[in-house]
């Protein structure tokens, strides 16, 4: 097939077009193209969301998903970035952008695409890569894209309005040491087509699409591999959308302090903690896809939440143990225990010891496990058991069912924590009880799931 990216029809193309748009001539190959660029293509296109132009002829469309016989993946987006809305017909807006992502990232084991079409470049695809000669991808380009490829990890992913030949070097989609493995992306800009210069405006290969490769052939890298060019991109626009909720947070959310003194107000920026420099918060990391845990999430069952604090909130379990089994969530995206920033850590901690003077007040103490693999959200699940079961009891119950299934349970010595023995992005199982003693098992390769339970 021949995929097109850039202005499909140029500007004296009137009298060649016909004779494909009669039948006199006809595409030897399957040939997909983006929608206009401009006002003055768009009479080309006779319908906005896709159709066939003419034989073998086909645009795809303002913005979606299109999947050939074989099983390959191509994502594409029509038209220049607009920041009008409703954005003009040649033109794709951020609502555009949100609903293309939403609609694929919410596909069950979504990995990536194969291929991504796009007509501008994204910004700062130069970044940490070889140079893309005289074009500054700092101020040419669209963000919107750049948090498109961001999102949508394509293997390879082509653009040409620059009108320029530029093959850079492939880039990871994953952090090392602390994701799993993911397979690189590849950009490619094309130049216009039979330019003077004789820069390269077609580009050849065979691919096999993502579905039907192995796994471990997928997530192998190259040896010129590099950083992924849009992290800094993302890490500002999160920043920024953190302080818009910031500004719209008291209108919408609880606080309160499990720990207040009487007459004192809480300190609110670090000045009178003793300290002179306030404690740099962790800025959470942002959900792949939708969080069921996350407290601005639409889809958190905010029937189940019993108490919001500033940085922690306490749910039922939707699927309890036991009427009285509780989750203790951040209300922002962290990932484990070993992610959370002090603050964050601090008001665990409060609701642990309020839990604890809870449980014992109704003859209960708790177990509280964390398992961190195969989750997005931190949970950490407290279960009330009878106050009679002592902590060696409730130990060695733990051990005894770990070694059935050959998994080392081991106990951490007392006073350490877990971030002493996990670094963040480890995959593992923990178990604390209301006495502040603690087992701890890495999880190497798999993990029965409901092992807590």
């Amino acid at each position: 097939m021949l995929l097109c990216v850039g202005n499909f029809f140029g500007s004296t193309s009137d009298t060649d077009w016909t004779e494909y748009h009669t039948g006199a001539k006809k595409a030897p190959i399957p040939t997909f193209v983006l929608g206009a660029n401009n006002q003055e293509t768009m009479r080309y296109f006779p319908d906005i969301s896709g159709c066939e132009l003419a034989e073998n002829i086909t645009y795809l469309g303002r913005r979606g998903l299109f999947s050939s016989t074989s099983g390959l993946q191509i994502a594409y987006l029509s038209g220049t970035e607009s920041q009008d809305e409703p954005a003009p017909a040649y033109s794709f807006s951020s609502k555009d952008v949100t609903e293309l992502k939403t609609s694929l990232l919410s596909t069950p084991n979504f990995r990536g695409v194969d291929i991504l079409l796009t007509s501008p470049w994204p910004r700062d695809v130069g970044s940490f890569a070889n140079s893309p000669g005289e074009i500054d991808t700092k101020k040419c380009g669209s963000t919107l894209i750049s948090d498109l490829a961001a999102s949508l990890k394509p293997r390879y992913h082509f653009a040409a309005l620059e009108k320029a030949y530029y093959e850079r070097l492939p880039y990871r989609n994953h952090t090392v040491l602390q994701e799993t493995p993911q397979h690189v992306s590849r950009f490619i800009a094309l130049a216009d087509v039979g330019n003077k210069s004789k820069k390269k405006y077609l580009y050849a290969f065979s691919i096999v699409p993502m579905s039907l490769m192995d796994p471990a052939e997928l997530v192998k890298q190259p040896q010129d591999v590099t950083e992924n060019p849009y992290r800094k991109l993302r890490k500002e626009a999160q920043k920024t959308k953190a302080l818009m909720c910031a500004e719209e947070e008291p209108a919408c959310q609880f606080f309160f302090d499990l720990n207040k003194h009487q007459g004192k107000k809480r300190p609110s920026d670090g000045k009178e903690r003793g300290n002179s420099q306030p404690k740099q918060a962790k800025k959470p990391s942002q959900p792949t896809g939708p969080c069921w845990f996350c407290l601005a999430s639409p889809e958190v069952e905010k029937h189940l939440v019993v108490s919001i604090g500033t940085h922690c909130y306490l749910a039922l379990a939707k699927g309890g143990l036991l009427p009285d089994h509780v989750l203790i969530l951040p209300i922002g995206h962290y990932q484990s225990v070993v992610d959370l920033s002090s603050e964050v850590m601090e008001e665990v901690t409060k609701y642990k010891s309020a839990l604890k003077e809870f449980f014992r007040s109704k003859g209960k103490r708790y177990v509280l496990f964390e398992r961190n693999y195969r989750s997005q959200h931190l949970q950490l699940q407290v279960i009330p058991v009878p106050l009679d079961c002592t902590s060696e009891e409730i130990k060695e119950s733990f051990i005894t069912q770990a070694q059935e299934q050959q998994i080392d349970l081991l106990e951490i010595p007392e006073h350490s924590d877990i971030t002493q023995v996990a670094q963040p992005g480890t995959p593992y199982f923990y178990v604390e009880l209301d006495t502040g003693e603690k087992l701890f098992h890495r999880i190497r390769r798999s993990f029965p799931l409901q092992f807590g339970r």
